[in-house]
């Protein structure tokens, strides 16, 4: 057995579990013999672009969000994307989103939608709402609430939040004050520790946080496992190099 320290960048951070979650047995499955919807968002841009490369797809990850936190300052280089990544049996659904294909997912089925806030403990996330109609999340609990269609959150850790999320949901939610919503999403968090664990068989802990110059939000893990998959996890990390930051 063998321990290190690697340092994730947000970007990082997020390109790590869109390379573990493209990986998955479950996912490729759904991706290839039923339905897949990857709904627009910062961390699922990493995850479309990895799986699109594993399938041979195309994909363009400018302006796939819907909506970002992010200084009045910044200025999107490219238009924001309309559609959401949509697979059925292995081909891509053009022109389409998760408002136009929820009424037909089930059980079978998928979606991963990013999330907010994220509760290491529980794994449950929070996601911000800012539609009167409540966005994204509405086709998504009809599927995943009424139809029991799986449902994944990719979420970095630098989004964790102490509080429970049902009572950050009150907080939020209580009529007086004004500003964005939140709702609990009904899947579970998949966050760089999931990945960790995902793609190198590593046990992560989450051990120190911050920095400056773009480190901002990034965050400092311990791994243990097997001294090859730490092998592995290094000469990954040195092949990868710094992840540039996230573009809009």
């Amino acid at each position: 057995m063998k321990a290190v320290q690697v340092y994730l960048s947000p970007s990082a951070g997020k390109k790590l579990i869109g390379d573990a979650l493209s990986g998955r047995e479950d996912i490729l499955l759904a991706a290839k013999e039923h339905t897949l919807a990857v709904v627009m968002g910062s961390t699922n841009t990493y995850f479309a672009s990895a799986l699109a490369r594993r399938l041979g797809l195309p994909f363009e990850e400018k302006g796939f969000y819907r909506g970002l936190l992010l200084p009045k300052s910044v200025k999107p280089s490219a238009p924001r994307q309309r559609y959401d990544f949509i697979l059925r049996k292995g081909e891509l659904l053009p022109e389409k989103s998760i408002f136009d294909i929820a009424p037909s997912l089930g059980a079978e089925d998928l979606i991963l939608k990013g999330g907010n806030a994220v509760q290491l403990s529980s794994r449950d996330v929070g996601i911000l709402i800012q539609s009167p109609e409540g966005g994204t999340m509405i086709p998504i609990l009809s599927a995943a609430v009424g139809r029991r269609t799986r449902l994944i959150h990719p979420v970095g850790v630098e989004k964790r939040v102490d509080l429970p999320i049902p009572m950050l949901c009150a907080l939020l939610n209580q009529e007086s004050p004004s500003g964005l919503r939140m709702l609990q999403g009904p899947g579970l968090g998949y966050t760089e520790l999931d990945a960790f664990r995902d793609l190198f068989g590593l046990d992560a802990e989450l051990v120190a946080a911050g920095g400056v110059c773009g480190y901002e939000g990034g965050c400092l893990f311990r791994l243990e496992g097997e001294d090859d998959a730490v092998e592995r996890l290094l000469l990954r990390q040195e092949e990868e190099g710094e992840t540039p930051a996230f573009e809009v």
